[in-house]
């Protein structure tokens, strides 16, 4: 930068800022900024034309006058005529108001981008810096329309000097992250990757040639940790000559970090230590060298008991990842005392939270007792903030390696002991299914929860277990006097009063299968019915409960009751709901298994692959170390093709969004397009990070739907595009136009999209609505089903009784009439059903058809080229819970579409 001379002070600015600070109030400060205001704007407006040095002081203070956050509105146009200046001072104070006070929709964009592309042009290293500074500052989607094609001419050129190129390398990042569609790096990847090979530090970071730089004896630690970085960005090199590499240099790597340091000084260690980290995230990215990912998992167990508490922390948080690799688990596992030790003796909770992570990534049938025992015994001292955690994986873990399910109930009972405000239901539901799913632990459970029933002071959660097990099978412990039926029965009578209402109206339930199992206590469990407390109980739920149990215990016979109070039937095997809210609370990465980690290497949060090799893993594990030399750790960028055998591939992954696959439908989102087919308003689709909402209206064979997407993160969406795709068969016969919407969705904001939709035939079906874009640098893709159908194009027909079966005998050809018997999915409930049928489009035709319990409908179809009749009668079988759905139009397909379309809806 060049010397700034005396005569470059702005005394005049010197004293304006003394003066603002020397007010004693906040009135004399805005009388002071005021009169300095207008003394500013009639130097600009007088006939006396200012010099430079004028112009940049009073620059100056309107800039300073902005940051103590008062409004400017002047002064632009001759910070835009300083950026025209030779001396650097001027052209650096024009430079600065612009990048703090100009927005990208001034009316001076155009003559600020002439003056940074004459800078860019001048060759002069200080002018372009200042130039490069600016884009980078601002860096809108407008200096990258006006300026992504220029600065890479910059960066690869020879003759710029290496100051301007560290300068234009960071400015074309900038603009990258912020329009990856506008930076053009298809074109210059395989010059820009010349520069790795750049001798000077400044241009890449560091050098290729590791001996020209070294910080605190480290060779260029800052050059290895990027490149280590970049190389998690990418699968592991498939040439044996490549790969033997950089095995060598990671065993190179791991076996500096076994010497003795040469220095006491922190840096020393810092340097070393960070790149060794990155080094164990690369061996864990690949996943592929048994002798390297034990060695790894060694290194970290002598940071276990380091005096350096962050060095503990990030050898927990790395361990945790190991303990998922088939060739290092076993290695874990042999530190496992250290770890417990960590768990009972560490001051730093976060380090005693991922020692909790830790044992429960290395836990596994000859180690779980062992495992559970401890978490449980942590529990009861454990931080507030962790429990309800601790809770769920103590649960998952029971019950994924529970050899005797005896042990399973004993543990989840103690945890309810435990920590019972921070069992949730999942937790207590989950031990139900088991219990009813498994005959050999049956008797064993009712025994148990009686027991620890009988304690003085029992949590509510247990009183729920122990409610619903004695309910199916108190009979089990029923012969020993210990726990006769009416002992069983003033137990949890016991606990009544103290219980919320839902537990109250469980154990109602329980006292009504209590009267079919034991007829001898009966009498007494309809005087607790019969009671005031219960018939005329303030809440509605339990009032109901108690008139109904006395009933039916009053008028029921003995084979009604067993029917009616019969056993549970086992519950359907699932997935756990306790590991899937533990998903949902950690992220799935951090509760995989062994076989589900290399599985959902390639999948992204929403489930939509990431565009990938076919034989590689595409996303790489991000490093869990610390920063530990301020970075600044990015997300990993995402995988794209395969590298080039030109060897300009490395950066065409990093710099470049290829075009991308359509991911599949997501999960769950065929049951949501279901429920739209009879309603035009709500919810199509929402995960973690994106909730996607339709309003819909249609006249005949018009509609408009309205597409919101709204941002659930406080992190924006880039390159945010939603694309609507209809197959070769749906284009002819549906026509949909729309918008863009704007690339970028901020954190916590909705945006809109309008469809306008024209029916030009009748068709089957429905266009794909895919979402993609990029969340924290990582490529997210997502596809749903949108809800536009043919019945979204009726229009009801009212008609009388004769005129509805004239026309009904006139379509009764076969191939008009579509007739489907099914079984019902749903509660036959008539209002319900009536609700359907208008919403599927069609009128309801009242006292039309001979039975009352049927439904008849009328409509037309209305599309483009024609129109097409349509009649519906429903026919509902109570006693059988089934349907019989006849439709009939005048077009074949027409009447095998809606017949499919509504009887999924009964």
């Amino acid at each position: 930068m060049p010397a700034v001379s005396k005569g470059d002070g702005m005394r005049g600015l010197a004293v304006f800022i003394s003066d603002i600070r020397n007010c004693k109030s906040k009135e004399a400060e805005i009388k002071r900024i005021n009169k300095e205001l207008a003394n500013i704007r009639s130097k600009f407006k007088g006939d006396k034309a200012l010099d430079g040095y004028s112009k940049k002081k009073y620059v100056c203070k309107l800039l300073f006058i902005f940051l103590l956050g008062h409004d400017i509105d002047f002064g632009h146009m001759e910070a835009v005529n300083l950026l025209s200046s030779n001396r650097y001072t001027e052209k650096q104070i024009g430079y600065l108001f612009i990048s703090v006070l100009v927005n990208s929709n001034s009316e001076l964009i155009r003559l600020i981008n002439n003056a940074i592309k004459n800078d860019l042009a001048s060759r002069n290293p200080t002018f372009m810096g200042l130039a490069l500074h600016c884009i980078a500052s601002v860096g809108s989607r407008e200096m990258a329309e006006a300026f992504a094609g220029e600065i890479p001419k910059v960066l690869v050129a020879g003759d710029t000097m290496d100051s301007v190129k560290q300068s234009a390398a960071l400015c074309l990042l900038r603009l990258y992250r912020t329009s990856p569609d506008l930076v053009p790096m298809g074109d210059w990847t395989s010059r820009v990757v010349h520069l790795l090979n750049d001798q000077h530090l400044i241009v890449t970071s560091a050098s290729t040639d590791l001996q020209d730089y070294t910080y605190y004896f480290v060779p260029a630690p800052w050059l290895s940790v990027k490149l280590l970085r970049l190389l998690q960005c990418y699968p592991p090199p498939e040439d044996p000559a490549v790969r033997g590499r950089l095995t060598e240099c990671l065993e190179t790597i791991l076996n500096k970090a076994q010497e003795p340091p040469k220095s006491k000084k922190v840096q020393h260690s810092n340097a070393k230590n960070a790149v060794l980290f990155e080094a164990i995230s690369l061996i864990i990215h690949h996943d592929s060298e048994p002798n390297l990912l034990v060695r790894a998992c060694n290194q970290l167990g002598q940071f276990l008991q380091h005096r350096e508490t962050n060095l503990r922390y990030l050898a927990l948080e790395s361990m945790c990842t190991l303990a998922s690799s088939e060739f290092s688990h076993e290695a874990v596992k042999t530190h496992i005392e250290t770890v417990i030790n960590a768990l009972k003796t560490e001051r730093d909770v976060s380090v005693r939270q991922r020692a909790v992570d830790l044992l429960y990534a290395m836990c596994d049938r000859s180690n779980a007792p062992q495992i559970v025992a401890e978490m449980l015994s942590y529990l009861e001292t454990a931080d507030y903030s962790i429990r309800e955690e601790i809770v769920l994986k103590v649960a998952i873990l029971a019950e994924k390696y529970a050899v005797d399910y005896t042990w399973y109930v004993d543990t989840i009972l103690n945890l309810i002991r435990i920590a019972g405000d921070y069992v949730s239901e999942e937790v207590w539901y989950r031990v139900i299914q088991i219990v009813i799913n498994r005959d050999d632990v049956q008797g064993y459970a009712a025994k148990t929860v009686f027991e620890a029933l009988q304690a003085p002071a029992c949590h509510e959660n247990l009183v729920k277990v122990g409610g619903y097990i004695l309910g199916e099978f108190g009979n089990l412990i029923a012969g020993d006097p210990r726990s006769s039926p009416l002992i069983q029965f003033h137990l949890l009578h016991s606990k009544f009063h103290l219980c919320s209402v839902p537990t109250r109206a469980l154990l109602l339930s329980t006292y009504i299968k209590f009267v079919n199992l034991f007829p001898e206590v009966k009498p007494t469990i309809q005087d607790v019915l019969r009671s005031d407390s219960q018939l005329r109980n303030a809440d509605v739920e339990l009032q109901q409960r108690a008139v109904e149990y006395l009933r039916l215990s009053t008028v029921a016979s003995t084979d009604i009751l067993a029917t009616v109070l019969e056993e549970m039937p086992p519950f359907p095997e699932r997935e756990s709901s306790i590991l899937a809210k533990l998903k949902k609370k950690k992220g799935p990465s951090t509760v995989t298994d062994l076989e589900d980690t290399k599985r959902d290497r390639s999948v992204d949060v929403n489930g939509g692959p990431e565009p990938a090799p076919a034989s590689t893993s595409a996303v790489s594990t991000p490093s869990p170390s610390a920063d530990l030399l301020g970075l600044g750790a990015a997300p990993p960028a995402p995988a794209g093709p395969p590298p080039s055998s030109g060897g300009s591939g490395l950066l065409v992954d990093v710099f470049s969004d290829s075009a991308s696959v359509v991911a599949p439908l997501a999960p769950g989102s065929e049951d949501n397009f279901a429920r739209f087919v009879c309603k035009n308003n709500g919810v199509l689709f929402e995960n973690q990070l994106l909730q996607i909402g339709l309003k819909s209206e249609f006249r005949q064979n018009l509609g408009r739907m309205f597409i919101f997407y709204g941002n659930k993160t406080s992190t924006q969406f880039l390159n945010f595009t939603p694309t609507l795709i209809c197959s070769d068969d749906l284009q002819p016969n549906l026509n949909l136009q729309t918008k863009p919407v704007d690339p970028t969705v901020e954190g916590g904001a909705q945006v809109q999209q309008v469809v306008n939709i024209e029916c030009v035939s009748d068709f089957t079906e429905a266009p794909v609505l895919n979402i993609q874009f990029r969340y924290g640098g990582t490529f997210q893709n997502v596809s749903v089903q949108l809800p536009i159908t043919l019945n979204k194009f009726f229009q009801p027909t009212e008609m009388a009784s004769q005129d509805f079966f004239q026309r009904w005998k006139q379509l009764s050809n076969p191939q008009q009439e579509v007739q489907n018997i099914f079984k019902a999915k749903h509660p036959m409930d008539t209002e319900v059903t009536k609700a359907k049928i208008i919403g599927f489009g069609s009128a309801l035709l009242e006292e039309v058809d001979p039975n009352p319990a049927n439904f008849v409908g009328a409509g037309i179809i209305h599309t483009k080229t024609t129109q097409i009749g349509c009649l519906l009668r429903l026919e509902p079988n109570l006693q059988a819970q089934m349907y019989r759905l006849t439709l009939r139009t005048s077009k074949e397909a027409v009447s095998q579409r809606l017949c499919e379309l509504l009887s999924a809806q009964f």
